[in-house]
């Protein structure tokens, strides 16, 4: 039966999460006797145990002359205005002989805040929340993280009457966040997270999509080897993350970044293989390569790239052959006996192939100067040539006229 009034059903699961943060905020579940909490910037009383009614008391506060500026006595209590961070420390009360009636610890701190929430799924089977306090309280703190599915299906409605509530387990080892097992990818889920302290609690309800908080962990595995007789060419291979399910209907595509070491700039390119072959490597340069991961039908984020590998291409063959060639001179010379008297020869340094390369050149640069010259010669030629022939046609035209007017006139008719 669905409610007449609209947003009730929000309205109530408002309700019950703040009459359950409300329940949690008895100080009497923080067993430390001996020690009373109170809030900055109140008026914070303390009692002391020991005393009889109606009888007069001193109180004295240790490692201080005299009690904080402003306090006051009041039926055997220490009342402290307006109490700040300063305040705090230990308190005791005596009777007028002197004696200790009553110690305590006084502890000021701030009521807790709305904590910051977010969550992640690394896996579609799983998800987990983390938080960070919003206000810092100086007091001790608890949290209690609960969930519930949105959306039930009716064999689940009957199973569970109250909304199927169920504990976001936290880990001792890594506090401050927690994991919900089992989940389903296609659902949709509502968390609380409470934080409570001895003064009372506050929580925050975070509303929580698979699909969209799905954010596998960086792939793994990643090696970068050079490929033999390639100058330009890596090949690059890595491993799914150990925490995706390998599951034929749930895949991932990847992301893969790489640069010379002494370069800033990244290239990246995308494919859904396990391995990947870089082809505009520069040779002789140390490569650096990274590689992440996200869903195959790109929901949720991409990974945090995954650590480092790093890998040289081989060298170009003609560039490795120069530089040894260049080498092995160089020693032999360094090996003869320098010459007392100077060679009168000038010294040749030019290397044979860039004797090639402008021999080339000055060959290609001639052929075309001698089709530009070719082109010149064969267009004059038409223009002279076209030029002619106008000037024989008037000619021609005058010839013929004089012939015919020398004909007699019955030859004409």
């Amino acid at each position: 039966m669905r409610s007449p009034i609209p947003g009730l059903g929000r309205v109530m699961v408002f309700l019950a999460a703040a009459l359950a943060s409300a329940s949690l905020a008895i100080p009497e579940g923080w067993g430390e006797e001996g020690v009373q909490y109170g809030q900055v910037g109140t008026d914070v009383t303390v009692t002391c145990a020991g005393a009889r009614a109606g009888s007069p008391v001193q109180w004295r506060r240790a490692g201080a002359a005299e009690l904080p500026e402003g306090s006051a006595i009041h039926q055997g209590a220490l009342v402290l205005p307006h109490a700040g961070l300063a305040t705090a420390g230990t308190y005791s009360c005596h009777g007028e002989d002197g004696g200790l009636l009553h110690a305590m610890s006084l502890r000021l701190g701030h009521l807790p805040g709305v904590p910051f929430v977010s969550c992640r799924a690394s896996d579609y089977e799983n998800f987990s929340c983390s938080w960070t306090s919003s206000v810092e309280t100086f007091l001790p703190t608890r949290y209690i993280t609960t969930y519930r599915k949105k959306s039930l299906t009716g064999e689940e409605k009957r199973r569970n009457k109250n909304g199927h509530v169920g504990l976001c387990l936290q880990d001792p080892s890594r506090p401050g966040t927690c994991t919900v097992h089992g989940s389903e990818f296609w659902s949709s889920y509502r968390l609380n997270i409470t934080e409570v302290n001895p003064l009372g609690s506050n929580f925050r309800l975070l509303d929580v999509t698979m699909q969209a908080i799905i954010k596998p962990d960086p792939p793994e595995g990643l090696v970068v080897e050079p490929i033999p007789l390639a100058p330009r060419r890596l090949h690059v291979s890595w491993k799914y993350p150990s925490s995706w399910p390998k599951e034929p209907h749930f895949q991932l595509r990847f992301r893969l970044q790489y640069r010379p070491v002494i370069h800033r700039s990244w290239s990246v390119l995308e494919t859904v293989n396990l391995s990947e072959v870089i082809t505009d490597a520069f040779a002789g340069l140390e490569h650096v390569v990274q590689v992440s991961a996200k869903d195959f039908l790109d929901a949720g984020n991409w990974s945090e790239w995954s650590t480092e590998a790093r890998a040289t291409p081989v060298r170009d063959l003609a560039t490795t052959a120069s530089e040894e060639t260049t080498t092995d001179a160089s020693l032999e010379s360094l090996a003869e006996e320098p010459s007392q008297a100077p060679n009168p020869e000038p010294i040749n340094r030019s290397d044979p192939l860039e004797k090639m390369a402008v021999l080339v050149s000055l060959g290609i640069f001639a052929f075309f100067v001698l089709a530009a010259v070719l082109v010149i010669t064969i267009f004059i030629w038409l223009r002279v040539r076209k030029h002619g022939k106008e000037k024989t046609k008037p000619h021609n035209f005058l010839v013929a006229a004089t012939h015919l007017k020398a004909l007699p006139k019955a030859q004409i008719l």
